[in-house]
């Protein structure tokens, strides 16, 4: 399978630098109404998705704005179900009224985390996925709890890599209030991908190698030389 390249977008970023951005990559985790995006925004990433023949994905986060989703979360099983059920379908009817299909979801930040480290989370989201959305694919950490969980269920998941952020030895993202934790340039970047592609894993902070599993990589819309990156992965992909 190619490496996919997704980037999360439609989180406030000026028009110009979405359509810039949804060129270059093969999937995009449009935001649909939680921690940034309205159904403006959402229509509009779902028709530059359209035209650029790019993958149209829920990036589902948490009703938290201010911190733009990535402060801390506590959710029971039943309010993940409601909020997905909300924002998800809120993005899946915009698309199909613009002719296109729901390929996949994706968490978004903190949100992301809190399934993938817990089991019951991440077991309802994976049903509610199944029942309501089941061919879509999920995207998720390529080690935690969401991918055992989705293979459970009959779903198809993709584990992500990411392309601008720093990982720890034991497998998590640095956080991103601490140094280091964004990849400070498109070449350290773009030789993670060699790296990832020739079997060599992932440089850890600490100088180590990871070996993940890696089917799709992220781009942050609002990382230093988003689009820049975007770029230059997507050129050495091909």
């Amino acid at each position: 399978m190619r490496l996919d390249l997704n980037c999360d977008l439609g989180e406030g970023e000026p028009r110009a630098r979405t359509r810039a951005l949804m060129r270059w990559i093969t999937s995009a985790n449009i935001a649909c109404g939680g921690h940034a995006g309205d159904a403006r925004s959402m229509r509009m990433c779902v028709r530059l998705a359209k035209e650029f023949k790019v993958n149209v994905g829920a990036h589902p986060g948490p009703w938290s704005r201010t911190d733009r989703g990535r402060g801390a979360v506590k959710m029971t099983p039943d309010e993940l179900e409601l909020l997905l059920l909300q924002q998800v379908s809120a993005l899946e009817m915009i698309a199909r009224s613009e002719g296109v299909r729901l390929h996949h979801l994706k968490l978004h930040g903190a949100l992301y985390h809190a399934v993938e480290v817990d089991v019951k989370l991440a077991r309802r989201y994976a049903l509610v996925v199944a029942r309501h959305w089941p061919k879509a694919v999920v995207y998720a950490f390529s080690q935690g709890q969401v991918l055992p969980a989705v293979g459970q269920v009959g779903l198809r998941g993709f584990a992500e890599g990411f392309a601008d952020r720093a990982y720890q030895a034991d497998g998590r993202l640095v956080p991103r209030a601490e140094p280091g934790a964004i990849l400070g340039s498109v070449a350290a970047a773009v030789a993670r991908l060699k790296d990832v592609r020739a079997g060599r894993g992932i440089r850890t902070i600490e100088g180590e190698r990871l070996r993940l599993r890696i089917d799709t990589l992220c781009v942050h819309s609002d990382s230093p030389d988003a689009l820049r990156l975007v770029r230059a992965l997507s050129e050495s992909i091909r």
